[in-house]
């Protein structure tokens, strides 16, 4: 979607060396020149001036101040002090935000880490921490990020599209970053939005189109999560073709086991808005409470090929199994007679509305 925008921006007068190219992180790794000139289209990075975000660079922050709910601003400094913003990105659902997309594009995509550890915890609740597809009216957490993008000085205009499963264009919407972003998650909404009479016994949900690693893959169980009755099975199936990614929780081994976390978790669960995350980073909190939820409604069947063994033992929310035909026969015992089956192929992307 680059070029016809930098086509848009010439045919205005703005020369292609003004341009800026700022990719939206977060807290991800940098890309490298050869993924974002893929990324960007035809041309490539001919002539464009271009940076990653970096959360962590205090050089490269700008405070722009604090939101009503208490968020410290801090926005990459080449964004907070352009002229104009133009995100590119896509709207599609996800599990702390409601929707991608909008305002999302820049806080947390091009945000410092304290903003975005702060922004994630505000949905830190029983009635918040799964959000995926969900009213924006009612989401802490979004309603946060608008207004922090509102603090920014200069004219943010958006650009985003939503996607099919297959990755492909289905519509654009463009303009102002809240109304435009409001047509676009409707649209989103009617495409992944799957009406379910009831809660099914047994969930299967594979993590395609995120399928990028650890971090990504699990938003399959994040979206589907709901799909599931109390004391039901989920499984779900990660591709992971990168490993584990930027994922806090798996690079420190819990004190608890998982009998002992399931016991623990009505506690912990108050606890950990306020908890000290040592050896993790503060935007992990967000996971960690849905985690414990999440273990507290069913038993989770996690199959990730390519996450090593090491990694396993720090996520004791999740059972991981070898192979999906084991997480079935899995299913099958604990229900060994009539089941109730949801299975979700785009589960990264697809979420559930009960009636």
């Amino acid at each position: 979607m680059l070029p016809p925008v930098l086509e848009e921006l010439k045919r205005g007068g703005v020369p292609l060396a003004n341009v800026r190219v700022v990719t939206a992180l977060g807290v991800h790794r940098p890309m490298t020149a050869p993924e974002l000139a893929q990324r960007i289209g035809r041309n490539g990075l001919d002539g464009l001036h271009w940076e990653n975000h970096d959360c962590d660079d205090p050089a490269r922050l700008v405070h722009v101040g604090t939101t009503q709910r208490g968020t410290p601003v801090w926005v990459n400094r080449t964004v907070a002090e352009s002229d104009v913003v133009v995100s590119i990105g896509c709207i599609e659902p996800h599990v702390i935000a409601s929707f991608g997309g909008g305002y999302k594009n820049l806080i947390p995509g091009a945000a410092g880490r304290a903003t975005i550890a702060h922004n994630h915890a505000l949905n830190c609740s029983p009635g918040t921490f799964a959000m995926a597809g969900q009213p924006i009216e009612r989401n802490p957490m979004r309603l946060d990020i608008e207004e922090a993008g509102r603090m920014l000085s200069p004219k943010v205009f958006i650009a985003n599209a939503v996607l099919d499963s297959a990755q492909r264009i289905v519509a654009v919407v463009a303009g102002d970053p809240v109304t435009a972003h409001r047509a676009g998650a409707r649209t989103s909404a009617g495409l992944y939005g799957v009406a379910l009479r009831q809660p099914a016994d047994v969930v299967i949900a594979n993590s395609h189109p995120m399928d990028q690693d650890l971090r990504q893959g699990v938003k399959a169980l994040a979206n589907t999560l709901c799909a599931m009755r109390p004391g039901g099975v989920h499984i779900t199936l990660v591709r992971a073709a990168e490993g584990v990614g930027v994922f806090g929780l798996a690079g420190r081994r819990m004190p608890f086991g998982r009998g002992a976390l399931r016991f623990l978790a009505p506690a912990l669960l108050r606890l950990v808005p306020r908890l000290r995350l040592q050896g993790i980073g503060e935007e992990d909190r967000f996971f960690l409470y849905f985690a414990l939820q999440a273990m507290r409604r069913g038993r989770l069947l996690l199959s990730a090929p390519t996450v090593p063994v090491q990694v396993r033992g720090a996520l004791p929310f999740v059972e991981f199994v070898e192979s999906p035909d084991e997480a079935i026969v899995q299913a099958q015992r604990r229900f060994p007679g009539h089941a109730r089956v949801v299975v979700f192929p785009h589960g990264g992307i697809t979420y559930p509305i009960l009636a």
